[in-house]
């Protein structure tokens, strides 16, 4: 409770209002407002300021609804249960260092040196005390410290056991992606994780570490991740995992005897459907190039039909008829077996796979041109056929374009060399027949056409997941501040528990009618604050709820509570 409190500084009192509570079991001042003299607080009391005067303003809502989620699942107690206190010991444990590095990337993401400060403007303390002095940089790095590979992967199988507890995900159908996020670690410091590779944002001259990212297909809940270097390809990565990926996914109450995984083509190889074949409940969706099966891709849009799925139905209500997704399916002998192949075919990414292609096409003609008139000219540098060659072939490598798309021929004759060029007109139809298709091959024979690519169409949740991931507000895996691999693999467990948080968050909405997005909620739930007041005529301070907008009480009413006319949270009754 609020209550004043007087500082006597060199014979002179100064007035506070201070709020004491419990913070590791002792007793702490959480809260010092200062408010002023004497002769002020008498006029407060006696009504001669105005009605009501607000002390201090907090954020409450947003911190509120993440200590709400983290309720059923006790984070810092799984971590406390499996990194035990060191000797001598002192300040918050290791579970409520991670669990207050998730909260604030549930809502605000920011680095571990401006933490304190950013719980300072929070009603963390009126909600989950903490000594916020020991929220530093340098104590994350002493605690996390003592957490091994060993801790995480034990803290992630309890964490995750948690959530399939509450919340009860179907598995029969999950997504699995992987993706990449730079550091900017120097070269010559020690890291098995942080390698140079393909980066997926261009960083390629940046160290990288890769995460993949198990998600059940109903729920978007995610149910199993990987850290690993960023060095390796994806198939290899995908190869190592699937035995305890898969084991652990075929454990849950509500996964069916049949399991089908949906992955891109970055996790094609002969080993891994191998396995897949072997194994008794496990099936797969995938994407395929269509670089390697060209023919297939250009099969004539006569073979095509629209299928039934929600991409379609949702055009036909715009009267978008002539804009759906069309497919055509066959059989083909794949990785040793027969599979079921299908081709999509989207008008709208025809028209900007065209609008591109047919852009490059237009900036290499005006390149050869130029290169032509250089030629005839007989300018230094363009006198040599083979050099010309190179450098056309350059251009055409940067633009990601084939060099045989136009041909240029050269002669040589009395006055020097000439150069002329044509397009390739069958290669360049052949081009266009094929965009805007895509491969989907699988070995559930027995699905229906429209069930396969709905499927494959939903990988995008697990790429929303690693959209999030990169968001500058919410979970924030980058920057990465961290420089050592333990204290990566401590960051990278409190993004993954903030970005399951957040799907709870929507789960929960979505369970009480309401749809919005984690994004969303956050943010307006962030403006719904808790006031410390001083009314007219009382002589004690309190602390008040704002009144929450139409869409804050939505998002309170779904968590069982409400605020009274008093500015007090209170439980709906049942």
């Amino acid at each position: 409770m609020a209550h004043f409190h007087i500082k006597t500084k060199k014979g002179r009192p100064y007035l506070y209002v201070r709020e004491i509570a419990r913070v590791d079991g002792k007793p702490k001042v959480v809260s010092q407002v200062y408010i002023g003299s004497p002769e002020r607080v008498s006029g407060l009391t006696q009504g001669q300021e105005s009605d009501v005067v607000a002390l201090k303003v907090e954020q409450f809502g947003a911190i509120w609804l993440a200590c709400q989620i983290d309720a059923g699942v006790d984070l810092c107690s799984i971590v406390d249960g499996i990194v035990s206190p060191a000797d001598r010991e002192t300040g918050p444990s290791v579970g409520k260092y991670f669990l207050y590095c998730v909260f604030n990337r549930m809502i605000q993401s920011v680095s571990k040196n401006k933490l304190a400060s950013w719980y300072q403007s929070t009603a963390i303390q009126h909600i989950r005390p903490i000594d916020l002095e020991e929220l530093t940089s340098k104590r994350y790095w002493e605690k996390w410290d003592r957490v091994s590979e060993k801790h995480i992967e034990q803290i992630t199988q309890v964490f995750f056991e948690r959530i399939w507890q509450l919340d009860t995900p179907r598995a029969d159908c999950v997504l699995f992606d992987t993706t990449n996020y730079y550091t900017y670690m120097a070269g010559h410091t020690e890291s098995e994780l942080a390698m140079r590779g393909k980066n997926k944002e261009g960083k390629h001259h940046l160290r990288q570490i890769g995460l993949g990212l198990l998600v059940a297909r109903d729920s978007r809940l995610p149910l199993y991740y990987s850290v690993y270097p960023g060095n390796i390809h994806d198939s290899k990565h995908f190869e190592s995992i699937m035995d305890e990926m898969f084991g652990i996914v075929c454990g849950l109450n509500k996964t069916k005897e049949r399991l089908t995984v949906v992955i891109d083509k970055g996790m094609n190889a002969d080993g891994n459907y191998s396995w897949i074949d072997e194994h008794s409940r496990m099936h797969f969706i995938t994407t395929y190039s269509t670089y390697f099966a060209q023919d297939l891709a250009a099969t004539p849009l006569k073979h095509f039909e629209p299928v039934d799925i929600a991409y379609n139905r949702r055009l036909i209500e715009e009267g978008k008829e002539q804009d759906q997704l069309l497919a055509y399916r066959t059989k083909g002998e794949y990785w040793g077996k027969e599979r079921t192949v299908i081709v999509t075919y989207n008008p709208a990414s025809r028209r900007k796979q065209e609008y591109t292609f047919n852009d490059k096409l237009e900036v290499i003609r005006q390149e050869l041109l130029s290169m032509r008139t250089k030629v005839r000219d007989k300018q230094s540098h363009w006198k040599n056929e083979d050099a010309i060659k190179e450098r056309y072939s350059r251009m055409c490598e940067q633009m990601h374009m084939f060099s045989d798309i136009y041909e240029l021929t050269f002669e040589n004759a009395a006055d020097g060399l000439s150069m002329s060029f044509r397009k390739n007109a069958y290669l360049v139809e052949r081009k266009l027949s094929m965009f805007g298709k895509n491969i989907i091959i699988t070995d559930n024979m027995d699905w229906m056409t429209a069930d396969i690519v709905q499927a494959s169409l939903d990988r995008w949740q697990v790429e929303d997941r690693f959209r999030m991931s990169k968001d500058d507000e919410l979970v924030g895996v980058c920057p990465m501040r961290h420089w050592t691999d333990s204290k990566i693999r401590c960051h990278l467990f409190t993004c993954v528990a903030a970005m399951t948080y957040l799907r709870r968050i929507e789960l929960k909405l979505e369970a009480a009618g309401v749809k919005r997005t984690a994004s969303d909620v956050m943010d307006d739930m962030q403006r719904l604050h808790q006031t410390l007041v001083m009314k007219r005529g009382s002589r004690t301070p309190e602390r008040r709820i704002e009144t929450p907008s139409k869409t804050q009480a939505e998002v309170l009413s779904a968590f069982g509570c409400f605020v009274d006319t008093g500015g007090v949270l209170q439980k709906t009754k049942r």
